[in-house]
Protein backbone atom coordinates (compact mmCIF):
# COMPACT_ATOMS: atom_id res chain seq x y z
CA UNK A 1 0.00 0.00 0.00
CA UNK A 2 1.29 3.63 -0.84
CA UNK A 3 0.00 6.77 -0.26
CA UNK A 4 -0.06 9.61 -1.80
CA UNK A 5 0.59 13.27 -0.62
CA UNK A 6 0.25 16.12 -2.89
CA UNK A 7 1.95 19.20 -1.74
CA UNK A 8 0.59 22.55 -3.65
CA UNK A 9 1.43 26.26 -2.58
CA UNK A 10 -0.62 28.33 -1.82
CA UNK A 11 -2.26 30.85 -4.90
CA UNK A 12 -0.80 34.37 -5.08
CA UNK A 13 -0.97 36.80 -2.65
CA UNK A 14 -1.12 40.30 -2.52
CA UNK A 15 2.53 40.58 -1.08
CA UNK A 16 3.34 38.59 -4.48
CA UNK A 17 4.51 41.05 -6.88
CA UNK A 18 7.07 42.58 -4.69
CA UNK A 19 8.31 39.25 -3.09
CA UNK A 20 7.85 39.80 0.20
CA UNK A 21 8.49 37.66 3.45
CA UNK A 22 5.08 36.34 4.51
CA UNK A 23 5.77 33.69 6.58
CA UNK A 24 3.38 33.80 9.47
CA UNK A 25 1.94 36.96 8.52
CA UNK A 26 -1.47 36.45 7.55
CA UNK A 27 -1.54 37.94 3.67
CA UNK A 28 -4.93 37.15 1.67
CA UNK A 29 -4.98 35.95 -2.41
CA UNK A 30 -5.06 38.45 -5.00
CA UNK A 31 -7.48 37.91 -8.13
CA UNK A 32 -5.13 35.92 -9.43
CA UNK A 33 -4.55 33.71 -7.15
CA UNK A 34 -8.50 32.96 -6.76
CA UNK A 35 -7.83 32.38 -10.58
CA UNK A 36 -5.19 29.45 -9.56
CA UNK A 37 -7.22 28.22 -7.07
CA UNK A 38 -9.85 27.29 -9.23
CA UNK A 39 -7.64 25.92 -12.23
CA UNK A 40 -6.69 23.76 -8.69
CA UNK A 41 -10.18 22.86 -8.22
CA UNK A 42 -10.94 21.94 -11.95
CA UNK A 43 -7.62 19.30 -11.15
CA UNK A 44 -8.98 17.89 -7.73
CA UNK A 45 -12.38 17.25 -9.24
CA UNK A 46 -10.63 14.47 -11.15
CA UNK A 47 -7.92 13.31 -9.29
CA UNK A 48 -10.17 11.08 -6.72
CA UNK A 49 -8.53 13.07 -3.74
CA UNK A 50 -9.67 11.24 -0.53
CA UNK A 51 -8.85 14.03 1.86
CA UNK A 52 -7.77 17.72 2.07
CA UNK A 53 -5.40 19.13 4.40
CA UNK A 54 -4.52 23.02 4.56
CA UNK A 55 -2.23 25.35 7.19
CA UNK A 56 -4.22 27.91 9.30
CA UNK A 57 -2.82 30.80 7.14
CA UNK A 58 -5.75 32.54 5.20
CA UNK A 59 -4.10 32.23 1.87
CA UNK A 60 -3.62 28.11 2.21
CA UNK A 61 -7.34 27.91 3.47
CA UNK A 62 -8.04 30.18 0.34
CA UNK A 63 -6.70 28.07 -1.97
CA UNK A 64 -8.24 24.48 -0.44
CA UNK A 65 -11.40 25.99 -0.39
CA UNK A 66 -12.18 25.96 -4.56
CA UNK A 67 -11.12 22.05 -4.49
CA UNK A 68 -12.98 21.24 -1.22
CA UNK A 69 -16.43 22.53 -2.98
CA UNK A 70 -15.90 20.76 -5.76
CA UNK A 71 -14.80 17.47 -4.56
CA UNK A 72 -17.01 17.43 -1.59
CA UNK A 73 -14.26 16.50 1.05
CA UNK A 74 -13.83 19.18 3.85
CA UNK A 75 -10.90 20.91 4.34
CA UNK A 76 -9.31 19.65 7.58
CA UNK A 77 -6.77 22.54 9.57
CA UNK A 78 -3.54 21.85 10.86
CA UNK A 79 -1.23 24.28 12.72
CA UNK A 80 1.77 22.63 11.54
CA UNK A 81 1.12 22.89 7.90
CA UNK A 82 2.21 26.68 8.54
CA UNK A 83 4.81 28.66 7.41
CA UNK A 84 7.94 29.54 8.83
CA UNK A 85 7.92 32.45 10.66
CA UNK A 86 10.61 34.88 9.52
CA UNK A 87 11.15 37.02 12.33
CA UNK A 88 12.74 40.22 11.50
CA UNK A 89 12.34 39.51 7.86
CA UNK A 90 8.39 39.21 8.33
CA UNK A 91 6.91 41.72 5.09
CA UNK A 92 10.09 43.06 3.75
CA UNK A 93 11.55 43.01 0.83
CA UNK A 94 15.17 41.64 -0.57
CA UNK A 95 16.10 45.37 -0.92
CA UNK A 96 14.65 46.01 2.31
CA UNK A 97 16.67 43.65 4.50
CA UNK A 98 19.63 44.50 2.83
CA UNK A 99 19.11 48.34 3.84
CA UNK A 100 18.31 46.94 7.15
CA UNK A 101 20.16 44.14 8.50
CA UNK A 102 22.87 43.50 5.39
CA UNK A 103 24.93 40.91 7.77
CA UNK A 104 22.17 38.73 8.59
CA UNK A 105 21.02 38.88 5.01
CA UNK A 106 24.04 37.79 3.69
CA UNK A 107 24.71 34.85 6.07
CA UNK A 108 20.81 33.78 5.93
CA UNK A 109 21.82 33.13 1.88
CA UNK A 110 25.31 31.09 3.48
CA UNK A 111 23.37 29.07 5.68
CA UNK A 112 19.10 29.57 5.92
CA UNK A 113 19.09 27.15 8.47
CA UNK A 114 21.76 28.05 11.09
CA UNK A 115 21.55 31.60 10.33
CA UNK A 116 17.68 31.57 9.69
CA UNK A 117 16.45 35.39 10.94
CA UNK A 118 16.53 36.05 14.73
CA UNK A 119 13.20 36.25 16.40
CA UNK A 120 11.83 34.03 13.27
CA UNK A 121 11.55 29.88 13.29
CA UNK A 122 14.29 27.26 13.34
CA UNK A 123 13.50 25.79 9.99
CA UNK A 124 15.03 22.27 11.32
CA UNK A 125 11.71 22.77 14.19
CA UNK A 126 9.17 23.88 10.68
CA UNK A 127 10.26 20.24 9.30
CA UNK A 128 10.19 18.46 12.64
CA UNK A 129 6.35 19.76 12.79
CA UNK A 130 6.05 18.80 8.70
CA UNK A 131 7.49 15.50 9.68
CA UNK A 132 5.16 14.61 12.49
CA UNK A 133 2.11 15.75 10.25
CA UNK A 134 3.11 13.60 7.51
CA UNK A 135 3.81 10.52 10.54
CA UNK A 136 0.22 10.99 11.89
CA UNK A 137 -1.13 11.18 8.19
CA UNK A 138 0.21 8.27 6.86
CA UNK A 139 -1.26 6.27 10.28
CA UNK A 140 -4.70 7.89 9.41
CA UNK A 141 -5.05 6.87 5.64
CA UNK A 142 -2.42 4.08 4.36
CA UNK A 143 -3.56 4.94 1.00
CA UNK A 144 -5.07 6.96 -1.21
CA UNK A 145 -4.35 10.72 -3.01
CA UNK A 146 -3.94 13.85 -0.25
CA UNK A 147 -4.38 17.14 -1.64
CA UNK A 148 -2.08 19.52 1.07
CA UNK A 149 -2.52 23.27 0.48
CA UNK A 150 0.45 24.73 2.73
CA UNK A 151 3.50 27.17 1.76
CA UNK A 152 6.85 27.45 -0.21
CA UNK A 153 9.04 27.01 2.67
CA UNK A 154 8.10 24.86 4.57
CA UNK A 155 7.14 22.38 2.03
CA UNK A 156 11.05 22.78 0.34
CA UNK A 157 12.31 21.71 3.98
CA UNK A 158 9.89 19.15 4.48
CA UNK A 159 10.67 17.38 0.84
CA UNK A 160 14.55 17.89 2.20
CA UNK A 161 14.14 15.82 5.29
CA UNK A 162 11.76 13.21 3.82
CA UNK A 163 14.07 12.96 0.84
CA UNK A 164 17.41 12.77 2.84
CA UNK A 165 19.10 15.94 1.19
CA UNK A 166 20.94 18.49 3.00
CA UNK A 167 18.38 21.00 4.84
CA UNK A 168 20.93 24.22 4.61
CA UNK A 169 20.83 23.52 0.97
CA UNK A 170 16.72 23.74 0.77
CA UNK A 171 16.95 26.97 -1.08
CA UNK A 172 19.43 25.68 -3.52
CA UNK A 173 17.93 22.11 -3.99
CA UNK A 174 14.43 23.44 -4.72
CA UNK A 175 14.98 26.95 -5.55
CA UNK A 176 10.94 27.74 -6.62
CA UNK A 177 7.65 25.93 -5.79
CA UNK A 178 5.22 27.50 -8.53
CA UNK A 179 1.93 29.04 -6.82
CA UNK A 180 -1.17 26.07 -6.85
CA UNK A 181 1.72 23.48 -9.07
CA UNK A 182 1.73 20.11 -7.72
CA UNK A 183 4.72 18.56 -6.06
CA UNK A 184 3.64 14.40 -5.83
CA UNK A 185 5.51 12.26 -3.27
CA UNK A 186 4.15 8.69 -2.52
CA UNK A 187 4.92 7.90 1.11
CA UNK A 188 5.51 3.55 1.22
CA UNK A 189 7.36 1.40 3.62
CA UNK A 190 10.17 1.36 0.96
CA UNK A 191 10.77 4.96 1.65
CA UNK A 192 9.90 8.12 -0.06
CA UNK A 193 9.65 8.81 -3.75
CA UNK A 194 8.91 12.33 -5.62
CA UNK A 195 6.89 11.79 -8.71
CA UNK A 196 6.24 15.09 -9.71
CA UNK A 197 7.89 19.14 -8.82
CA UNK A 198 6.23 22.20 -9.86
CA UNK A 199 3.82 20.58 -12.61
CA UNK A 200 1.03 22.72 -13.70
CA UNK A 201 -2.57 21.44 -13.09
CA UNK A 202 -3.87 20.12 -16.16
CA UNK A 203 -7.63 19.24 -15.61
CA UNK A 204 -8.57 15.62 -17.49
CA UNK A 205 -5.11 14.93 -16.78
CA UNK A 206 -5.08 13.80 -12.93
CA UNK A 207 -2.92 10.72 -12.89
Amino acid sequence: MSLHVIFVRHGETLWHAENRYAGSTDVALTEHGHAQSRALADWAEQADLTAIFASPLTRSQETARDSAVRTGLPVSVDERLRELDFGIAEGLTRTEMHQRFPDHLAAFRTDPVTNHFPKGENPLDASDRYLAFLTDLQADHHEGRVLVVGHSTAIRLALCRLLGLPLRQYRRTFPFLANCALNELVLRDGGPSLLTLNRPVTPGEPK
